[in-house]
């Protein structure tokens, strides 16, 4: 098998936890007394999250759409606080990664759906433009995962060979599109069997080694 050229990694559920989905934007609910109305907070959601991850709408136009709506008891400056503060590292996985770009054995660059100012955030807060060469995501993009046009951009602007690029995600659809586009594949269920994974799949680097 061929050695990986370039490693492309999903950020949330990958190398940190998801930064909006469904477990923070409960947590959300009970933090700022919007339980009774979480029904209508999803549908509010799910109308335009694709537009917000899509970079087409701006989090003051979110939150306008989603939360403030209507007068609120807290301000929104709490709010966005606590959105962030949903992120946390996947530790076991940033250290690997960091390892790898520290090595220098292959490129690093992500592919991931994201909001632009949680996005930037994340890459500010954990220090991840350290580590990666290029943030593919879909705020920048206009195209979200699994839309088969976000991996052939990121491909195209890396000048990687799809044959010899590794594509890590946690979610099945996701790892199947980039599948579908010839690139290598790790779903990620259990971080602690990525190195090995990342090993089999071509990654050269003797500290993956089983």
């Amino acid at each position: 098998m061929e050695r990986i050229d370039v490693s492309f990694f999903d950020i949330g559920g990958v190398c940190l936890t998801n930064g909006w989905d469904v477990e923070a934007r409960a947590a959300a609910k009970r933090q700022f007394g919007l339980a009774d109305e979480a029904g209508e907070f999803e549908a509010r959601h799910a109308e335009v999250v694709e537009a917000f991850e899509r970079g087409e709408l701006s989090l003051d136009e979110y939150l306008d759409r989603v939360v403030f709506y209507r007068s609120r008891p807290f301000g929104r400056d709490a709010f966005i606080e606590f959105m962030c503060a949903q992120s946390r590292p996947n530790d076991s996985v940033l250290s690997l990664v960091r390892s790898l770009a520290a090595a220098g054995v292959c490129r690093l660059a992500t592919i991931n759906n994201e909001s632009r100012a949680l996005n930037r955030y994340r890459i500010d807060t954990f220090g991840l433009d350290g580590i990666f060469e290029a943030f593919f995501t879909s705020c920048y993009l206009g195209v979200s995962k699994p839309d088969p046009r976000i991996y052939a951009i990121a491909l195209d602007v890396m000048q990687a060979d799809p044959a010899r690029s590794v594509f890590v995600d946690d979610r099945v659809a996701n790892v199947a599109a980039a599948g579908a586009a010839g690139m290598r594949t790790i779903h990620m269920t259990d971080s602690g069997r990525l190195p090995r994974g990342l090993f089999e799949a071509g990654v050269d680097a003797p500290f993956l080694r089983p």
